[in-house]
């Protein structure tokens, strides 16, 4: 991975509550959140003593080296959301400006705890489908904004492979968007359902109470029986 190809924007706790229907009682569990990249989601709950590891291949930067690069994609990332201001529904977030200061702050909180998280291991560059932890490590797995939406770069068999991996290391996975990036269902998620039941995996999209991307209300839940 190169930095230059690095899109960093980050998602708050609270977010994170919202896309995964997070509980109290969910928030005491042991976590891995896969894909978080500059969120702060980590940062906040260490600070409110939960148990969290996050895992994401920028973190093979530097703390300086992601800031830097946040700086300068947000810049470009503002003017597109200004453009596709018609995909998302401005309630909870009213203004493409409130967008921006509300990642932003997430993204500053990030910065803010990711070298000392680094250095103790709650920052760890991995990627999926291969991931170091022991089998069911964690009581919960979170996949923000990756797998799905981005049907078109990542196939179905890379799909399959990730969300066994995470199946693997965690008693539960929850998966959020089932959008692709264009707006639609992610072609890959029957498949997958199929595939993963097939395996003895327990499979159920759950509705969720909220709404940013336009459709995006629901998230993919994967238990082992």
């Amino acid at each position: 991975m190169k930095l230059e190809n690095v899109v960093p924007w980050g998602r708050s706790l609270d977010e994170y509550q919202e896309i995964f229907s997070l509980t109290e009682v969910d928030l005491d569990k042991s976590i891995l959140g896969c894909g978080d990249g500059p969120a702060s989601f980590n940062a906040e709950l260490t600070k409110l003593g939960g148990n969290v590891i996050s895992v994401d291949p920028t973190y093979q930067f530097s703390g300086e080296e992601l800031k830097s690069r946040i700086a300068s994609v947000y810049d470009e990332i503002m003017p597109q959301m200004q453009l596709n201001k018609d995909k998302y529904i401005w309630k909870s977030i009213p203004t493409v400006e409130a967008l921006g200061e509300l990642r932003m702050s997430a993204m500053n909180a990030f910065i803010d705890d990711y070298e000392n998280g680094k250095e103790l291991g709650r920052y760890i560059n991995e990627s999926l489908p291969s991931l170091s932890f022991q089998d069911k490590q964690f009581d919960l797995a979170l996949c923000s904004h990756y797998l799905f939406l981005y049907s078109e770069h990542v196939n179905l068999e890379q799909h399959i492979a990730s969300i066994l991996e995470l199946c693997r290391v965690a008693k539960e996975v929850r998966i959020y968007p089932l959008l692709s990036l264009n707006g639609e269902i992610s072609p890959h998620l029957n498949s997958v359902i199929e595939t993963l039941s097939a395996k003895g995996l327990v499979c159920c999209q759950k509705g969720i109470n909220y709404e940013f991307q336009k459709g995006a209300t629901q998230m993919l839940v994967v238990k082992s029986v």
